[in-house]
């Protein structure tokens, strides 16, 4: 385990409202901090941050802990790495090795193994063997410097390339599995190449490293694109094609496309801040990635029936988090790639510029929907307007849109605002209902993750969080606590191995502060211990020992009365004792 003393360092250094405001726009309430949740999508903030004890805690999500969890999560770290980011961050070097990092070591391989295929699929590419792949590239107008930019290559159709390649470079079969480039033989003999007779892309992240791949086909097979699976180095929805390239750009705006090709493209026209989702469909953690880094998106998205409903995902989802949206229409139903060799950059630079914010772009479409030149028509399309005009925050941008609506369909601006103010009462009593909904099924679904026994015990489960987020804001309890109250007495497993680390460190005189948890528990286990916390913190004004003394009155009452349901597991001497107890308990 990591010394007490360099956690608590590493904490001070990386205080929780310094490190969680470089990914979430925080406002302050009171002694807390409030925001939108990187963890799931929301429109009003739920996201608390508790400098006191250098927690979170989401009432939406039920996501919590400590700073190190919070990296956890939102960089999808090991605890390990998730220590060596914030040490990095700090300044701070790890002490000498005293813990274990197998993970940690088995994600570096991976990345190695990952930078050392990359660039033997960039040289095979100039290869005699490669040359049909370099011609296709040559097909789509890419220059050598957009290939060697974006690492470029060929993956030869063979079976041990790059097998054969790595190994000769230390790689074990393990890893080569592990880092998704080889997979095991049918017959559980032996490990073959995954990615065969295809151009390949790496997928770099922000920090620079190859965290997987995407291979095309140059023929008629199936699958047309093959993306890398997940690993310990990559998730599919935790990141976005070029996005280290595009968030070094000078604009104040992220081009969304469809594909790795458009997005090469653009980057080669000149249009450098362009990304794009790898190999699955947009998703709200690629909504909250964006937002790190801009505050507008463009979507460039294909005219068919798949692009389109696409696009209205992604607005969906970028509108739910806060950010600014257009989107381009390309003529003629060209994906951007086609329309620049045909029309060239300043055509499509044209098209960036003139294009329709997402609002404009949903109305358009609802007026396809609907015969404007009849009254049901008219209704109807007024209805579902005035809805869409409802999602949206800013009275102003409404208040502009109704006017709009008003002149082009001849209807008063007083009907329309009327029946914007039933749509937007009615979409906050929804809003209000869901979130209420979601909080109370997020505590239930918390606790259940982490401790299953709760939903059996409640009353003991109850007094067992009580207990356990008292002494965690007060350590100095558990001289008083301990004395009464054994590990085995604990209902619930969970709070049983929790009180037991309490008890443990108490005895080696180390702190019991949450930050010193993250390292033995999941991050669902410390949301679930944080949530302990954080109602320890409400009813504060009840903090005495006589109130921890009452809660393992209960435990202990809980604990007995347990036992006697079954019977079968005692003696009737164990029965008569216990009777005993809980008849001395309530005197």
């Amino acid at each position: 385990m990591l010394p007490d003393s360099f956690i608590q360092e590493l904490n001070a250094k990386n205080d929780i409202e310094s490190v969680v405001s470089s990914y979430v726009s925080m406002k302050r309430r009171g002694r807390n901090l409030v925001g939108l949740c990187p963890f799931h999508g929301e429109k009003t903030p739920s996201f608390n941050l508790y400098p006191e004890t250098n927690s979170f805690y989401c009432f939406g999500c039920g996501a919590g802990g400590d700073v190190i969890t919070f990296i956890r999560r939102i960089e999808n770290l090991s605890y390990i790495d998730a220590v060596k980011f914030l040490a990095d961050r700090a300044g701070m070097s790890m002490p000498e090795q005293s813990f274990n990092d197998t993970t940690s070591k088995q994600r570096m391989r991976v990345l190695e193994a990952n930078r050392e295929a990359a660039r033997l699929f960039h040289a095979c590419l100039y290869s005699a063997e490669g040359r049909v792949g370099l011609e296709y590239y040559r097909s789509r107008g890419y220059t050598d410097s957009i290939i060697k930019r974006f690492g470029l290559g060929y993956a030869p159709q063979s079976f041990d390339f790059l097998r054969s390649e790595l190994r000769k470079k230390g790689f074990h079969d393990e890893e080569l599995v592990l880092a998704w480039l080889c997979a095991k033989n049918r017959n559980g003999n032996g490990i073959h190449d995954i990615f065969r007779n295809r151009v390949m892309i790496p997928i770099i992240d922000v920090r620079g490293n190859v965290i997987a791949f995407g291979g095309r086909v140059l023929d008629d097979s199936k699958p047309k694109y093959l993306n890398s699976g997940d690993t310990l180095v990559f998730k599919k929805t935790n990141n976005l094609f070029a996005l280290n390239f595009a968030k070094q750009g000078k604009t104040d705006n992220l081009i969304l496309c469809e594909g790795y090709m458009d997005v090469i493209a653009l980057h080669q026209a000149g249009f450098t801040n362009a990304v794009a989702a790898l190999g699955t469909s947009f998703t709200m953690e690629h909504a909250r990635l964006l937002a790190r880094y801009t505050d507008e998106v463009v979507l460039v998205f294909d005219a068919d029936a798949a692009g389109q409903k696409g696009a209205q995902r992604a607005i969906g989802m970028l509108r739910e988090i806060g950010m600014r949206v257009r989107l381009i229409t390309v003529p003629d139903g060209k994906d951007p790639d086609e329309f620049i060799k045909r029309n060239g950059a300043e055509r499509f630079k044209l098209l960036l510029d003139r294009a329709a914010n997402d609002v404009e772009y949903r109305l358009m479409e609802l007026g396809k929907k609907h015969l404007l030149n009849t009254s049901d028509g008219k209704v109807n399309y007024l209805k579902e307007a005035t809805q869409l005009l409802a999602s949206i925050s800013s009275p102003l941008e409404r208040d502009v849109y109704i006017g709009r609506l008003s002149a082009d369909l001849g209807v008063s601006k007083t009907a329309l605002q009327s029946q914007l103010n039933y749509q937007l009462q009615r979409q906050k009593k929804q809003q209000q209902d869901k979130q209420f909904s979601q909080v109370i099924k997020q505590s239930e679904s918390t606790a259940q993750k982490a401790n299953p026994d709760a939903k059996t015990h409640v009353r003991g489960a109850s007094a067992e969080e009580g207990l356990l987020g008292m002494i965690l804001l007060n350590p100095d309890y558990m001289t008083a606590v301990r004395p009464l109250l054994s590990a085995d007495e604990m209902i619930t497993a969970f709070n049983r191995n929790l009180y037991a680390t309490l008890v443990e460190r108490m005895d080696q005189g180390l702190s019991l502060e949450l930050s010193h948890l993250s390292e033995l528990y999941e991050p669902e286990e410390m949301a679930y211990i944080t949530k302990m916390v954080r109602d320890a913190r409400e009813r504060v004004s009840s903090h005495t020992v006589d109130e921890a003394k009452r809660y393992v009155s209960i435990i202990r009452s809980e604990h007995h009365l347990a036992a006697l349901n079954e019977p079968s597991s005692l003696t009737p001497e164990q029965i008569q004792e216990k009777l005993n107890a809980m008849k001395h308990m309530k005197k």
